[in-house]
């Protein structure tokens, strides 16, 4: 008896903790833990790239919540720029280890006439998968008059924003610009930045809802010559690898052995 009941015990602790798991890899994955609404946030409020990178690591400001590297530990995103004429690409990066990183996202600016600029921000494919556009709109209105005030239609669009006049904008076309690279890589981080342990991601995805309110989805790439200078560059980790069922962090060990750590599935 005392046999059967030890058996049955183990048995639904199992279960317990296959359902436990499976619960997690079904509805958690790395696009879940950065917010790219909350990154342009932090990029129209910055005044300098360098303020930009300290925003975006604050946890207080709920812009990511990414552990990449399985540790337990908030990853560390890194700024860096490219430039070709008047295109501009800034650069998120995660340092997995000493040689390994990952991209993010990129944020590209071109400048469209005098005094206006076009921006998007476009997350990773390793990490969002295909398409992960957002970008800044406001809304206006379109009244059309008929036969008298009772047929007046009002139209509420959507229209992109000139973002010319967003102060890191304006820094990055000034006449003393200078490309910025971040100085923080792997184990060599400021001394203001304390990581956090990474928080439930239903919790995090709340407290960003806010920044979805002045920056929607789109599946137009408008930053068309910024994205062709930044493809050659791109930096894609060995540790992360991405296929038709989602993606997959993996540790590599001595000898080049690799050890699977983390999936997460597409939903």
């Amino acid at each position: 008896m005392k046999n059967l009941i030890s058996f049955i015990a183990l048995f639904f602790i199992g279960l317990q903790v296959s359902f436990s798991q499976t619960d997690k890899d079904s509805t958690t994955s790395n696009a879940d833990n950065f917010n790219l609404e909350g990154a342009l946030a932090m990029f129209k409020q910055a005044n300098s790239l360098e303020e930009f990178e300290k925003l975006i690591n604050l946890e207080s400001n709920s812009v990511h919540n990414l552990d990449l590297n399985n540790d337990e530990k908030a990853d560390y995103i890194s700024v860096n720029s490219i430039q070709d004429s008047d295109s501009h690409v800034i650069i998120l990066q995660v340092w997995l280890n000493a040689t390994e990183k990952q991209d993010i996202a990129t944020i590209g600016i071109e400048k469209t006439g005098n005094e206006k600029a076009d921006l998007q921000i476009i997350g990773d494919e390793s990490i969002f998968g295909e398409e992960a556009i957002v970008e800044p709109f406001e809304l206006t209105e379109n009244i059309e008059k008929g036969k008298g005030p009772a047929y007046a239609e009002i139209n509420i669009n959507t229209t992109t924003v000139n973002v010319w006049f967003w102060p890191c904008v304006r820094w990055v076309y000034a006449p003393n610009y200078r490309l910025y690279t971040s100085p923080f890589r792997w184990n060599a981080y400021p001394i203001w930045w304390k990581p956090w342990r990474p928080i439930n991601v239903a919790l995090f995805s709340s407290r960003g809802l806010a920044y979805k309110s002045n920056f929607h989805r789109t599946y137009t790439v408008r930053v068309v010559k910024a994205r062709k200078i930044y493809v050659p560059r791109r930096s894609q980790t060995t540790l992360i690898v991405k296929n038709k069922r989602g993606t997959t962090v993996i540790r590599k060990g001595k000898r080049g052995k690799t050890t699977v750590i983390k999936r997460n599935r597409r939903r």
